[in-house]
């Protein structure tokens, strides 16, 4: 594939808009595919896994959700160097291809009572081909947020990956609240399931055709058309060059990634199984705290392009490292609505401190050319290592009637990556291109 060096790009305020809506709208429907399935787990566990231990159940289903982690670092890989080699545009759109096809393989999954185990390995394998979109997603999206966005504007750009992230699990609570208001516990556990995995796989074609009509950033249309860069482009060699900055992102993500999903897609689960909350009560507690914490993200994204990224960071990890024992502990036993929503509020106000900003800085760590696989590779290693166990892990806890050592385990999770963001270099300023450039200013700045 030629890399377009005369395509129009993403340097006018008008071509900045529309790469924003486009970019998170596809960055939403993503997700939504990606975290309907651990909305829906607590209706389809016992149809794929049998057994009179409904931990035990959620247990096998959460091992399949981490095991779609283990493919983001190769999707990280293979659409991290396809979007330095061809653009951020053609790897976006090939990103929500794959989850298209993922969405509808879970949607038509047969069960343990139609073909044995057989249905739990199209689940696998969906779940897998899920892994590997979403490992070029994140770094495609946190790429082309980013590099599209004005230099002084970068927090607010990129902090709409966050805001588009929690909107597409915003949209599968939505349709889960909606499900549970109009069919019964049966009909979900029967056939209700798959509706949201049929409405993720067109969701996906229409963003197909939305992404196709992206415009390419500015700063890779720039390095597109500098020849002496072009078999450096998107390499691991050329990532070895910035081991440093990959092990930064490795070790920033790990606290952030790991409290993200203790908040977002456990939080329903350990309301239900630790609190003894219904469903009902648990889905719309997390659904109301994802949406505040969804317009929180532009507001920090903006604070960072005053104050820079590092007072943000060093905020969250502090709030997490001290905070989550009491958070978890008060959560388990909230016997309301109202208290489980604000100690839920506690805990997402301090995450948005990494959320609102991580791609931001991830991406003004690397120079344009190894920019989108830098984002990608070290941050997926880090989140199949970390993010997509943390259910698993709480379960496990949870089984071995140890819970609160998970609670531990987020704080000492969030104190590593506080050690980190201590030492790191602010990245506010750095220059993601020579247009971006002022005079005598080196490319990336860092």
């Amino acid at each position: 594939m030629t890399p377009p060096t005369a395509v129009p790009s993403t340097d006018s305020p008008g071509s900045r808009r529309l790469a924003l809506v486009g970019g998170s709208l596809g960055n939403l429907v993503e997700w939504y595919d990606w975290f309907v399935y651990a909305s829906f787990a607590i209706y389809f566990a016992d149809s794929f896994f049998p057994g009179d231990n409904p931990t035990t159940q959620l247990l096998n289903t959460a091992g399949i959700f981490a095991v779609g982690f283990l493919m983001r670092p190769v999707g990280g890989w293979i659409l991290g160097r396809a979007a330095d080699r061809h653009g951020r545009k053609s790897a976006l759109t090939l990103t929500v291809t794959m989850m298209s096809v993922a969405a509808l393989l879970i949607a038509v999954a047969p069960t343990y009572g139609q073909v044995g185990y057989f249905g739990a390995l199209v689940l696998l394998l969906a779940r897998l081909l899920q892994g590997l979109s979403i490992g070029g997603e994140y770094a495609a999206s946190a790429t082309y947020l980013t590099e599209a966005s004005a230099r002084n504007r970068r927090g607010l750009g990129s902090s709409f990956q966050y805001v588009s992230m929690t909107c597409g699990q915003l949209l599968g609570l939505a349709i889960l609240i909606t499900l549970q208001h109009t069919l019964t516990e049966d009909q979900l556990k029967s056939w209700g399931w798959r509706l949201p995995f049929v409405l993720g796989a067109v969701f996906a074609l229409v963003v197909f055709w939305l992404r196709r009509r992206l415009t390419e950033t500015a700063a890779f249309t720039e390095e597109a058309a500098d020849e002496d860069t072009r078999t450096a482009r998107g390499t691991l060699a050329a990532l070895w060059e910035h081991r440093r900055q990959a092990g930064l992102v490795m070790a920033l993500t790990l606290g952030g990634t790991v409290a993200y999903y203790t908040y977002t897609t456990y939080l329903t689960k350990y309301l239900i199984g630790s609190a003894g909350m219904s469903k009902s009560t648990a889905t719309l507690v997390s659904f109301t705290a994802l949406t505040v914490f969804a317009l929180l993200q532009p507001l920090a994204g903006m604070l960072s392009d005053r104050i820079g990224r590092r007072p943000l960071l060093i905020t969250f990890a502090v709030g997490c490292t001290v905070g989550t024992y009491p958070i978890m502990t008060a959560l388990g036993s909230a016997s309301s609505f109202w208290s489980a929503l604000g100690l839920s509020l506690i805990a997402l106000v301090i995450v948005t401190g990494y959320t609102s900003i991580n791609a931001a800085v991830k991406a003004e760590l690397f120079p344009t050319r190894v920019r989108a696989l830098g984002v990608a590779l070290p941050y997926a290693v880090a989140n199949a290592l970390f993010g997509g166990t943390a259910e698993y892990v709480a379960l496990w806890f949870k089984d071995a009637g140890h819970e609160r050592l998970f609670f531990w385990y987020v704080s000492g999770c969030a104190l590593v990556s506080l050690v980190t963001y201590v030492l790191m270099p602010d990245t506010r300023d750095a220059a993601l291109s020579k247009a971006e450039a002022q005079p005598g200013e080196k490319v990336p700045a860092l």
